[in-house]
């Protein structure tokens, strides 16, 4: 899905007209496993495969992206966690460039853990990009999250590390004491990447279906009501919020890609363009 400005039509043979995808970060398995060496070369085994899928996408206009898991942490305080996610992080780089895709093509992740305070952990994911190499530094971009590092806090970072910024939306609003608005912070999202790539952003919307527990006490089944946690992304966008975000984020902007997170995956994107078409939003 991309920015309010790029309508994305369905034409030709392209039933479903996406133009932009995140790839599975599984897709080669154990390649950073330090105990499996073996599987370590197996995007150098799959290298013209790989430029075969490369340049289908680049025939159809389709922007692929890549986010490691969140056990990829670049700013550990343990070296052995840092020297996994170095591996992986360069896995990930070896595929995209094997696949030959341009620069918009990014590797996405979050800066990590707190420990020792923002400053020290943001000094240490600056230390651990410092361990990668050029082709992976190339590839990184960095996202806010819904705890702990602020829209400000990686925008700080990229500045140092000189890498652009994903903005989560939803993650903005479980974690935004500065309270920047939706179009202020797109904006200062937007100016981090260079130009002539297109940016992304995340959009998701909170859970808000209520569960039901049950716990056995002696020979009774006891019910109870759980409530969703905000921070937890639901199975479809609500077409009113995205609405109301294109509306907000205003019309003079440059091209953005938006990114659904969502747990209903491709289902959720046709979902939400057959709702807003019925609203004369055309995405």
């Amino acid at each position: 899905m991309s920015g309010r400005r790029d309508e994305n039509r369905v034409t030709g043979t392209h039933k479903v007209d996406i133009r932009m995808y995140r790839m599975a970060s599984s897709l080669a398995p154990y390649a950073s496993h330090p105990e499996m060496p073996q599987f370590r070369r197996q995007v150098d085994d799959c290298v013209e495969d790989l430029q075969r899928l490369g340049a289908r996408a680049r025939t159809m206009d389709l922007r692929l992206s890549m986010h490691p898991g969140q056990y990829t942490v670049l700013n550990s305080e343990s070296d052995h966690v840092v020297r996994a996610a170095v591996v992986e992080l360069e896995v990930h780089a070896e595929i995209l460039d094997a696949m030959e895709l341009g620069p918009e093509s990014v590797i996405v992740l979050h800066v990590g853990g707190a420990a020792g305070g923002r400053d020290a952990a943001l000094g240490r994911f600056e230390a651990g990009f410092g361990r990668l190499s050029g082709r992976s530094q190339a590839r990184l971009v960095i996202e806010n999250d819904d705890r702990t590092f602020t829209l400000g806090d990686v925008l700080e970072l990229a500045r140092r590390i000189d890498r652009p910024v994903v903005w989560d939306v939803l993650h903005h609003y479980c974690n935004d004491p500065e309270g920047v608005s939706d179009r202020d912070a797109l904006q200062l999202a937007l100016t981090t990447w260079p130009e002539g790539v297109r940016p992304k952003i995340h959009f998701s919307s909170p859970r808000s279906a209520v569960t039901e527990a049950r716990r056995v006490h002696g020979r009774k089944a006891v019910k109870s009501v759980v409530m969703p946690p905000e921070r937890a992304h639901a199975d479809l966008v609500d077409p009113i919020a995205y609405a109301n975000f294109l509306e907000s984020a205003g019309s003079n902007v440059q091209l953005f890609d938006v990114m659904l997170e969502a747990k209903a995956k491709d289902l959720a994107l046709l979902r939400l363009r057959a709702q807003l078409g019925r609203r004369g939003i055309a995405v």
